[in-house]
């Protein structure tokens, strides 16, 4: 199933003159798609300003909407002797 995610200029968000449009868009599509940071490519100046862009703005709409996000998400192992 196809997701219509919304553009950077469609939420107003200004892309900087001194950054790719392409590599900015991709950016902020992978964050809304969940991505994580994985390749070299992604280093690459325009496409992080476009993913931190995306994750801002997931955030900001998750408050927006009552989702609370934990400060620290962990996981705990415990055994029991006998």
């Amino acid at each position: 199933m196809q997701h219509a995610y919304p553009q950077p200029e469609d939420i107003g968000i200004t892309i900087p003159l001194h950054l790719r449009t392409d590599r900015f868009c991709n950016g902020f599509r992978h964050a809304l798609e969940g991505g994580q940071i994985t390749e070299v490519k992604q280093l690459r100046l325009s496409f992080r300003e476009g993913y931190r862009a995306g994750k801002l703005y997931l955030r900001d709409l998750r408050r927006k909407m009552g989702i609370i996000n934990f400060p620290q998400q962990g996981r705990i192992r415990f055994s029991a002797h006998h």
